[in-house]
């Protein structure tokens, strides 16, 4: 019985000190796993492309849309909407200058 609690209590106590390990591995790790995703991070921002302030854009545009639109009434009372020939057009331009001017006043 004895060998028995002896051998059941050295496997536990390997169990603890592998999950000991463990995390000690991990947590050594942590700096580096967050360096790598902080590095992605920056890679997928950068890949996005420059940003701009909203102060600084500048827009002059029209928008006119349209569409056609018929109603007819049925026998019983019903009403028909029927919606087509529906188009937009956007004229003009936008100018978007260098977040740069925001924080150097240029």
């Amino acid at each position: 019985m004895l060998r028995m609690l002896r051998k059941r209590g050295q496997s536990t106590l390997e169990y603890a000190v592998l999950i000991v390990v463990i995390i000690a591995a991990l947590i050594a790790m942590q700096v580096y796993l967050k360096r790598g995703l902080q590095g992605r991070l920056r890679e997928s921002s950068d890949q996005i492309g420059e940003q701009f302030s909203p102060g600084y854009t500048v827009s002059n545009r029209v928008t006119t849309s349209g569409s056609t639109v018929t109603e007819s009434r049925g026998a019983a009372g019903a009403v028909t909407t029927d919606i087509g020939n529906q188009w937009q057009n956007i004229t003009g331009v936008e100018n978007v200058l260098q977040a740069a001017n925001e924080y150097w006043g240029v």
